[in-house]
């Protein structure tokens, strides 16, 4: 068995000044910016005021769009409920893996995120 849940969105940005983009998504949305540790400058986190989700500006090389993040105590297990359902793995990158859904959206199945994540994950036989 095991556990996953939405974690959270990521807002890719093809630029070269992901400052900018992330004061302009920090404004935009009234969140605060932090910079994620070890993580080469490539995101900047946005604070949800309300702890829940896990929200980054991250800078890319392919075109901006939004994707969400899956996050999940076996990253493999939930690739595997995802692929039966329709997805298809895309890569695997680091610890986590890029899908497609079977309507062309990308998103990422990640470890967990949040400390509180067992408390209101989906439970998967």
């Amino acid at each position: 068995m095991h556990q996953s849940r939405l974690s959270g969105f990521i807002i890719d940005c093809q630029t070269d000044d992901l400052e900018a983009a992330a004061a302009f998504w920090s404004a935009a949305l009234g969140m605060p910016t932090r910079q994620s540790p070890g993580e080469e400058g490539r995101y900047v986190r946005l604070l949800d005021p309300a702890g829940r989700l896990h929200i980054e500006v991250q800078a890319v090389s392919h075109e901006s769009r939004v994707h969400l993040d899956i996050e999940s105590d076996d990253v493999e297990a939930e690739v595997a409920r995802l692929e039966a359902l329709g997805a298809t793995r895309v890569a695997n990158v680091h610890t986590w893996t890029v899908m497609q859904a079977p309507t062309g959206q990308r998103f990422c199945v990640v470890r967990p995120q949040d400390p509180d994540f067992a408390r209101s994950a989906n439970r998967w036989a």
